[in-house]
């Protein structure tokens, strides 16, 4: 066993199902809380600010602030900001996203963008999509928060974010640089906001294909906790493979 330093955390299927906290996820934050171990949560989620996430988890018993949570739409403005010369943005998105990008000093622009990012955005339009489209065929960076194609509601699975995106793709001809998992882009950002290095961090998540996925490719260990997508037989078919897999966060803490 290895002793992290840091810890990267999903939240759907890790921490919570939807509304409901998963029971061992608060007793998990406490210990790293008691270790004085320090964490980030990770989510694909674009359209919800810090201070809500964080909101939500105390809600559920899970000690934490706005400082422990990273999302993708913070990703991003970020990497515009210190990666990208060009900070004329057209976002198409939610609070959480043009909050995002409002901290970073990025400038929101509706003509001549140098930058077209896409988060959520459940009150997308034609004309949003048009002027999209359009700044990426005129030359504008185009950048995606996440590619999950559909989200589970209780409906069932409605559009996702890499739905949004695709029509937008399709339309101008171009594929966009997504940020969030599988990327390991918003590992390294992560690792970055930490100040740790990779070696000494453990990603932590239920999905084989997006957290798992995400830090094979940033070369961070991983354990993957069969509470949420991901069941043991599914890891006889892919090749993608946890560094280490617990039915629970209480089977983890108990080994040390």
């Amino acid at each position: 066993m290895k002793a992290y330093s840091a810890y990267l955390i999903d939240l759907d299927g890790t921490m919570y199902r939807g509304n409901q906290v998963i029971e061992e996820a608060p007793g998990f934050i406490q210990w790293l809380n008691e270790q004085g171990i320090p964490f980030l949560f990770l989510t694909n989620n674009s359209s919800l600010t810090p201070q809500r996430v964080a909101h939500k988890l105390g809600l559920m018993g899970i000690t934490c602030g706005p400082e422990h949570v990273y999302t993708t739409s913070m990703a991003a403005a970020h990497y515009i900001s210190s990666t990208l010369s060009s900070h004329r943005v057209y976002a198409i998105g939610e609070a959480g996203l043009i909050e995002a990008l409002q901290q970073e000093g990025c400038e929101l622009a509706e003509e001549q963008p140098e930058v077209v990012v896409v988060g959520i955005d459940r009150e997308i339009t034609y004309e949003k999509m048009a002027k999209a489209s359009l700044a990426i065929q005129g030359g504008a960076h185009f950048l995606s928060t996440n590619s999950d194609r559909a989200i589970p509601t209780e409906r069932g699975l409605v559009p996702g974010n890499g739905a949004l995106t695709a029509a937008i793709s399709v339309a101008c001809g171009k594929e966009p640089q997504y940020i969030g998992k599988p990327e390991s882009l918003f590992v390294h950002l992560a690792l970055e906001k930490l100040g740790v290095n990779a070696e000494n961090v453990l990603l932590v998540g239920d999905n084989l294909q997006t957290d798992i996925a995400a830090g094979v490719q940033a070369q961070v260990d991983t354990l993957l906790v069969y509470t949420g997508i991901t069941r043991p037989e599914d890891l006889e078919l892919q090749a993608i493979k946890p560094t280490y897999a617990v039915d629970h966060l209480k089977e983890w803490t108990l080994r040390f």
